[in-house]
C-alpha cells in the first residue's frame, strides 16, 4: 500500500467522523442587550458609513486620471479633466477612456510642437502666469519679419517717388 493512499483514506474517515457528530450551533456570540447593541452598530455601519466611504472612493478613483495627466504634464489635461467630470454623471462609463487618455502619448502634439509635454501647464491644469520669454528661433523670426517690413516700406517709398 502506498503511503499517499493510506493518508488519503484516513483523512476521509476522519472527515466523515467530524461530520457525523456536529457540535452545538449558535446563531451569535452575543445574547440579550449585547446582541441588540451589535446589531444596531452594524446597521449604522451598513446604512450610513459604508455609503459615505464608497462614494468617497468612487470620487477619488474618478479624479485619478486627471491627477496623472497633471503629473505627466499632458498637453490635453483640461480635456481629460472634462472627461473625468462627465464620467461622474455617466456612472463611470467614460472613466476607462480618461484613464487611457491620461497614460497615452500625445503623438499629434509632438508632431506639431516638437514635444509631448506641455510646459505651460502648471498646477491643476492652469496656465502658468509667467512672462512670455522668446526663445532664439522666435527671436530670429521676429528679426526677419522686421527686416522684411523695412524692405517693404522702403520699396513703397521708392514707388511713390517715381
Amino acid at each position: 500500500m502506498k503511503p499517499f493512499n493510506f493518508i488519503r483514506r484516513h483523512f476521509f474517515v476522519f472527515s466523515a467522523g467530524l461530520l457525523a457528530c456536529p457540535a452545538s450551533a449558535h446563531a451569535s456570540l452575543f445574547k440579550g442587550e449585547a446582541l441588540d447593541k451589535v446589531a444596531e452598530g452594524m446597521s449604522w455601519l451598513a446604512l450610513i458609513i459604508a455609503p459615505i466611504v464608497l462614494i468617497g472612493v468612487f470620487l477619488i478613483l474618478h479624479i485619478m486620471p486627471e491627477k496623472i495627466a497633471e503629473k505627466k504634464k499632458h498637453p490635453q489635461t483640461p480635456a481629460i479633466q472634462c472627461l473625468c467630470l462627465l464620467s461622474l454623471f455617466f456612472g463611470g462609463l467614460l472613466w476607462p477612456l480618461a484613464w487611457l487618455w491620461a497614460y497615452s502619448k500625445p503623438v499629434l502634439h509632438k508632431l506639431a510642437y516638437g514635444t509631448d509635454v506641455d510646459e505651460s501647464v502648471g498646477h491643476h491644469g492652469n496656465k502658468k502666469d509667467a512672462p512670455l520669454v522668446a526663445n532664439d528661433e522666435t527671436q530670429k523670426l521676429r528679426d526677419q519679419i522686421a527686416t522684411l517690413e523695412a524692405q517693404l516700406a522702403a520699396s513703397n517709398l521708392k514707388g511713390r517717388k517715381a
